[in-house]
């Protein structure tokens, strides 16, 4: 406990002095920033007290904050000891990847013409400017840059059904693929340019106009790479 402690208090001591006003979603905010950007590594552990001392906030609202992410599958409880941070398995990965295509293909199959609540001009100006950022950021490999961007693209393309369950589902999924990703791809001794998916201003084009074949076949790709490349990692 004592080394991952002194690991905790490093990037802590970086951190932004946190607002009461929402106390309880920005310390989640930064403990899943930190987890996707590889800084709080699977299996590291802590405790409620360590982190309300590093914040100088009381035990309640981070210990809210960590039940919040233990609900969205980022953190295991440890009795008696404090929180882990999940180690998830290529086998997890898969039944995920395997979750995102049951929900996708329903989607497709209840909605073939592809008519999306809220599917303003608006909405679909900010995804486009989400799909060039990780697309931009896919091709040159720029890991951190990637995710920021590929999670809202992803956001608020589901947030065109107009149906925040999905969307929320669909989202922590995503965001625990990446939490199984990014350690692997961390070690990677080679460059990630040209490795990741970057295909989002084609399917963001192909729901715009909707084109229902081409959509489907963008979002087959995009798992199709998602596994194969998870595969590959953890050999």
């Amino acid at each position: 406990m004592a080394a991952s402690c002194q690991s905790w208090k490093t990037w802590v001591g970086c951190a932004a002095v946190i607002q009461r006003s929402t106390l309880r979603e920005q310390l989640a905010d930064a403990l899943r920033e930190e987890i996707l950007a590889g800084r709080l590594a699977p299996g590291g552990e802590f405790t409620v007290r360590e982190i309300a001392e590093q914040y100088g906030v009381s035990a309640t609202p981070v210990r809210e904050a960590l039940v919040d992410l233990s609900a969205q599958g980022l953190l295991e409880v440890e009795q008696h000891r404090g929180f882990r941070i999940k180690r998830f398995s290529l086998a997890d990965f898969r039944y995920m990847i395997e979750a995102q295509t049951l929900v996708s293909d329903g989607i497709l199959h209840h909605n073939p013409a592809l008519s999306l609540r809220e599917a303003v001009p608006e909405a679909f100006t900010s995804i486009r400017r989400r799909a060039a950022a990780a697309r931009q950021a896919a091709l040159a490999g720029d890991l951190d840059i990637l995710i920021a961007y590929d999670l809202r693209f992803w956001r608020e393309l589901d947030g065109l059904l107009g149906n925040p369950h999905i969307g929320e589902f669909l989202d922590r999924l995503r965001v625990a693929c990446w939490a199984f990703t990014v350690p692997h791809l961390r070690r990677q001794t080679t460059g990630l340019a040209g490795r990741l998916w970057a295909g989002h201003l084609e399917l963001a084009d192909a729901v715009e106009r909707k084109d229902t074949a081409e959509a489907d076949r963008l979002l087959r790709a995009h798992r199709a790479h998602a596994l194969a490349l998870a595969t590959q990692l953890a050999d």
